[in-house]
C-alpha cells in the first residue's frame, strides 16, 4: 500500500540532477540509504533535523523524491499565482499511517525551504476522500473553514476530472504547511 505524497512547485527552472545535488548531501545526514536512479529513495534515520524531537522513525516507510512531468498542467486553473509553475516534484512515502504523514510533512517543509517551492497537497485538506462522486456541501464548507483558519498563502486550484467534471487541490506555502502540522487534526490527503 502506497502512503501520501504531496507536490513541491518550483517558479524557476531547474534541473533535476541539479536538485538531487543540492538536497541528497542534506538529506545524508540524517537519512539512509540514498539512491538516486532517476529518483531519490531514502529511510529517515533521525527526525531530529526535521525539528521532530522525540520521534522514533523505525516504524515508518520508506520516501521517494521524483520529479513530476505534469506541471504544468494544461487543466489546472492558476489564477491565484503571478505566473505557472514551470516544474514540480513529487515527494511521497511508501506506506501509510500516522507517523508516515507527520514525517512527509517536516520533510514536505523543509524541502519546500530549500528550494522556495509552494506545496501541492494534492486534494482537498480536511475533506473526506470523496466516494462516487459525491461531495457534500458541508464537508466543503468545513474544510475551507478549517483551512482559511491557518495563517499563510493558500489557494484552491481547479482542475479536470475527466467527464467534463472539475475538482480543486490545495496549494499553499511553508508558513501555511508549518501551521498545518502543528494543527491537531493534521494529516495528509491518501
Amino acid at each position: 500500500m502506497s502512503g501520501p505524497a504531496v507536490g513541491l512547485w518550483l517558479f524557476e527552472p531547474c534541473g533535476f540532477e541539479d536538485i538531487l545535488t543540492g538536497v541528497a548531501p542534506w538529506l545524508e545526514t540524517f537519512c539512509e540509504p540514498i539512491e538516486a536512479d532517476g529518483d531519490l529513495a531514502f529511510w529517515v534515520r533521525d527526525a531530529s533535523p526535521l525539528g521532530l524531537q522525540n520521534f522514533d522513525p523505525v516504524g515508518a516507510g520508506g520516501f521517494f523524491l521524483s520529479e513530476d512531468e505534469c506541471i504544468p498542467a494544461e487543466d489546472e486553473d492558476y489564477w491565484a499565482f503571478s505566473m505557472p509553475p514551470v516544474q514540480g516534484l513529487v515527494l511521497g512515502a511508501g506506506c501509510s499511517g500516522r507517523e508516515n504523514h507527520l514525517l512527509l510533512g517536516h520533510l514536505a517543509l523543509a524541502v519546500a525551504r530549500r528550494l522556495g517551492a509552494l506545496v501541492d497537497f494534492d486534494g482537498v485538506l480536511g475533506y473526506p476522500t470523496p466516494r462516487d462522486q459525491t461531495r457534500d456541501e458541508a464537508d466543503l464548507a468545513e474544510a475551507r473553514a478549517l483551512v482559511a483558519s491557518l495563517p499563510g498563502m493558500v489557494a484552491e486550484v481547479s482542475y479536470d476530472t475527466g467527464g467534463g467534471g472539475r475538482w480543486f487541490r490545495y496549494v499553499g506555502d511553508v508558513e501555511f504547511l508549518a501551521a498545518w502540522l502543528r494543527h491537531p487534526d493534521f494529516h495528509l490527503v491518501k
